[in-house]
């Protein structure tokens, strides 16, 4: 990992530089060397506002260093979603991975939502983007709601309502009232679509050359926002119900435009820029800074996965026969090297037909995820699931596969398989049973915890390796069950079992905002440490 701040870019999420919740129009002016009133004589500008905020919901790298996605993500929530872990010793070994929650780390997250997310989305407004090109300001809305929703679930609390203003201390929303106004923006960006799409209006210029998702694709637009509606109101389903009910059920109504159903629906973003590549992928083959989780590969080689060699490259220590085998998170790793744990399986960008390649584009959200998401609605009997939540759940599986170009075969119909027990060829201490016994074949007469373990076990796998949303879904449902940490140097603060649940508020907040950030912990409900849950985190 290098130590300095370069340009990432990815779609619809946000992770760069800078980290100011106010003011934070000066900090964005020379990422594309335009000033506020020039958009309107000149579209490629307005364009590049909307791509720079694109390409910034993951953060691609720049300059050929990744380094602030590895920050914002891969050394948290890639690894605290059972997805990876890293075999650097970062910190002399006292780091996010074994909970020991390292402050220049932590910001790295919020800097990206309000510098490359937030400030180009604001300077699309003062030029009246929202008013002359409603279904550019559709897609703009989308995707700040796409970025800044991943924000509140890592910190909980944030400013949103009035975050660019002037103020010189800017508040910050609960999570519920963030949620809210996530959805309120939703409902404005759908409708611009909808409209739209139902006129004959064509824009004054060609909206493709700057879309990095859909190639100016509006109907696929409206299919992506529909199914973001449905993952957060999943997210809420135990803090608000009703809401949660009410958002999914209007996600899935017909008369919205529908969601993703097939794999060119998928939401990635590419590579698009002289030095731009995929951040995970620069990190593993690079850097060899980051490889694959044991949670992951218990789980893929006890079901004997068809993704398992589309997923992972075989490890190639000399010490131990080449197989698949992960490492699990807190594991010491060395004092000062990488070389004990770096032969192990990373993401396969090498091994017969890579998946990876530095110019893989940056996936947010595919179908697969989607009917996994409708089976969930289904097995709460909700409105609109649009078939049983076997029907989905299989459809889910299969996408999936299609997705990554593997042979299903009988894997639905598996009543065998199930996660393996992890054994560390290096270090017995590190050794586990797996936590699960689940098996795929789903089984309509298991209890609704049965259903919902099934569900989302293979929803996670099939998301890989998204582990933002991986993370997420393990909070708010408690599965898959992953291993625990094996060292917690968390001083007491997180608990090994129930595992890390939040991110603290960025040290420049302290610094800078220091009186919102206290009301802030009292919206938090608890102390601004990494073992408090967020509003939507109910106990499990």
């Amino acid at each position: 990992m290098k130590r300095y701040y370069i340009s990432l870019c990815v779609v619809g999420l946000a992770l760069l530089l800078g980290a100011c919740t106010k003011n934070f129009e000066r900090y964005n002016t020379d990422n594309t060397g335009l000033s506020n009133g020039q958009l309107g004589a000149d579209f490629n500008d307005l364009g590049a506002y909307l791509k720079t905020a694109e390409m910034s919901i993951i953060n691609f790298s720049g300059g050929g260093d990744p380094n602030s996605y590895q920050l914002q993500q891969n050394l948290n929530a890639d690894c605290y979603s059972g997805y990876m872990m890293s075999p650097t010793p970062f910190n002399g070994g006292l780091n996010n991975l074994n909970y020991f929650l390292v402050n220049g780390w932590n910001g790295e997250p919020f800097k990206v939502g309000y510098l490359n997310i937030m400030s180009p989305i604001r300077k699309l407004r003062n030029n009246g983007v929202n008013k002359n090109f409603p279904a550019v300001w559709a897609v703009a809305q989308i995707v700040q709601v796409a970025g800044m929703s991943r924000l509140t679930d890592i910190y909980g609390p944030i400013p949103y309502s009035q975050a660019g203003g002037s103020k010189t201390d800017v508040a910050y929303d609960s999570q519920q009232d963030v949620y809210n106004r996530f959805f309120l923006e939703l409902d404005s960006a759908t409708t611009n679509l909808r409209t739209y799409l139902s006129g004959t209006d064509t824009l004054p210029f060609n909206f493709a050359n700057f879309d990095l998702v859909y190639s100016g694709n509006f109907n696929k637009w409206l299919q992506f926002a529909n199914s973001l509606r449905l993952r957060l109101a999943m997210h809420i389903v135990r803090a608000d119900p009703a809401t949660a009910k009410a958002q999914a059920e209007k996600a899935l109504d017909p008369a919205n435009g529908g969601v993703i159903t097939s794999n060119d629906g998928n939401m990635t973003v590419k590579m698009s820029g002289a030095g731009l590549t995929n951040p995970l992928v620069f990190i593993a083959q690079n850097w060899a800074d980051t490889r694959i989780g044991a949670s992951i590969i218990s789980y893929m080689t006890g079901y004997n996965d068809p993704r398992t060699s589309r997923y992972f490259d075989k490890s190639t220590d000399a010490a131990f026969p080449a197989q698949y085998i992960g490492i699990r998170i807190g594991s010491i790793t060395g004092s000062n090297s990488k070389d004990d744990y770096v032969g192990y399986s990373s993401i396969n960008y090498k091994n017969g037909s890579p998946s990876f390649s530095l110019t893989t584009p940056v996936q947010i959200m595919t179908a697969a995820e989607v009917y996994f998401l409708r089976a969930e609605v289904a097995v709460r009997n909700w409105a609109n699931a649009g078939s049983t939540a076997q029907t989905l759940y299989e459809q889910g599986i299969n996408t999936s596969m299609t997705q990554w170009g593997a042979t299903v075969g009988n894997y639905v119909s598996d009543t065998t398989g199930k996660p393996a027990d992890y054994k560390d060829p290096k270090n017995a201490a590190n050794d586990i049973n797996a936590l699960s016994d689940i098996r795929i074949q789903w089984d309509d007469a298991a209890d609704i915890d049965h259903k919902m373990e099934r569900i989302i076990t293979q929803k996670w796998i099939a998301m890989f390796p998204e582990g933002q949303e991986a993370w997420t879904e393990y909070r708010r449902t408690g599965y898959p069950k992953l291993f625990p940490v094996v060292n917690n140097n968390s001083g007491g603060t997180i608990s090994t079992d129930v595992q890390i649940r939040r991110l603290p508020f960025p040290q420049n907040e302290y610094n800078t905002n220091a009186t919102e950030v206290n009301k802030a912990i009292q919206l938090l409900g608890g102390a601004d440490n990494g073992g408090t849950r967020l509003w939507w985190d109910s106990k499990q």
